[in-house]
């Protein structure tokens, strides 16, 4: 089946966003400063509790009414609203700093689930599917890396193939498992920044900004390749999506 050229033009945009995540590169434009250095003096003891409180911040996520928006496939998504609502519970983070991050972060990752599901909806997902959920909570791993993985296991197909194995025995609570571990190292970067000195609740806002930004390019990037998968065949729009060439 021959692909159309505009959504060949698609599938080139959804792997500029997916494959070009930029994270670290959004916080370091918006601090003035880069926070690899932060991230080494992350003191050990959150580092130790990070993996936990990601993996609690899913579960949460999941069990909140997340999913509670109108199934109606391609209407647009509320952006905005959801970039609001997340600079607040970032304020309040930045606010009390790392000793907030079990408070803050489950309210921020329940913010970023709506915003992907509402992004999800745009693209035609009937997002009332265990399998839109599923693709959901995906979202949240790609653009990071788990402790196993070499560079052939972080591109966008070699993290779904990871994450589709965990889903093998049907356990959801094994996929957020695999989630959490490479959600857990955003978190890890977003935690770092917040704790330079001086950054505060003004700060803590600018970076959960820049957290949800760098989720919904994924969540679109994410949602425009399983929109064409629907329509040529996921063996077809893989085989295009890797010919093509990566673009920043």
């Amino acid at each position: 089946m021959s692909v159309s050229p505009e959504d060949l033009q698609h599938l080139q945009h959804a792997k500029n966003l997916l494959e070009n995540p930029g994270f670290v590169a959004k916080v370091t434009h918006i601090i003035g400063m880069p926070i690899e250095g932060a991230l080494a003096y992350l003191p050990a003891s959150v580092t130790r509790r990070i993996a936990g409180i990601t993996q609690a911040a899913l579960v949460k996520a999941l069990d909140a009414a997340v999913f509670t928006i109108k199934d109606v496939p391609g209407e647009q998504p509320s952006n905005r609203w959801h970039k609001a609502g997340i600079a607040v519970s970032g304020g309040v983070g930045g606010f009390f700093g790392l000793a907030g991050l079990s408070v803050e972060l489950p309210l921020s990752t329940s913010i970023m689930l709506r915003s992907i599901a509402d992004i999800a909806r745009s693209h035609e997902e009937h997002i009332d599917t265990d399998d839109a959920k599923q693709a959901c909570l995906a979202v949240f791993a790609l653009g990071g890396r788990a402790s196993a993985d070499d560079d052939s296991e972080t591109g966008y197909y070699a993290v779904r193939a990871a994450l589709a194995k965990s889903l093998t025995d049907g356990s959801i609570l094994k996929l957020i498992s695999a989630i959490a571990e490479r959600f857990s190292l955003h978190v890890s970067e977003k935690a770092a920044a917040q704790s330079i000195p001086a950054i505060g609740a003004v700060g803590g806002a600018l970076i959960n900004l820049a957290f949800i930004d760098h989720f919904q390019d994924m969540a679109s990037g994410h949602f425009i390749v399983r929109k064409l998968e629907r329509k040529y065949g996921p063996e077809t729009v893989q085989r295009l999506y890797q010919s093509l060439p990566r673009r920043g």
